[in-house]
């Protein structure tokens, strides 16, 4: 998979996330249950007293971390593919966390939390062999260039 593909999919699965996260914040500050088909799991999860982290709702700190992963997609350069990398990596462990809360304190699974948990999750993967690819990547597209005798003229080969 080239780096222009795993961009692209990062970019996707971040508006997915956003869609999700988004849903959920619209809801809980409208005050209605969300819609779910798992026996009312996502509004027992909504209303339990793991739903605010400091005050502030769950699903606004994941819409944030989402916004804040599509910004740095649209960044170019090494730190901002770490910068991705490195919210994607705490996205995750907070969903493990999360997703830990649901099946053994709060006793409900939301279906709406899982597929959240499942795109930070890929965007995890996907964002991590980003990063650690980009080196190797740059040495590639060096190396071509001088193969094909295409660096500048006057300059050593």
């Amino acid at each position: 998979m080239t780096d222009r593909v795993l961009h692209r999919v990062l970019v996707v699965l971040a508006l997915v996330g956003i869609g999700i996260a988004g849903y959920l914040t619209y809801i809980h500050y409208r005050g209605i249950a969300p819609i779910c088909a798992i026996n009312e799991g996502c509004e027992k999860v909504q209303s339990s007293r793991y739903a605010k982290v400091g005050g502030v709702p769950v699903p606004l700190l994941g819409l944030v971390g989402y916004v804040a992963i599509l910004a740095s997609l649209l960044v170019r350069g090494e730190a901002a593919r770490l910068a991705t990398a490195g919210m994607a990596l705490g996205g995750f462990a907070f969903s493990v966390y999360l997703t830990s809360l649901e099946l053994f304190r709060i006793h409900a699974i939301c279906q709406w939390c899982v597929g959240s948990a499942i795109v930070m999750t890929a965007i995890a993967v996907l964002a991590t062999i980003r990063a650690v690819r980009a080196p190797d990547e740059l040495l590639d597209s060096a190396r071509e260039l001088h193969v094909t005798g295409l660096e500048p003229e006057g300059e050593p080969a």
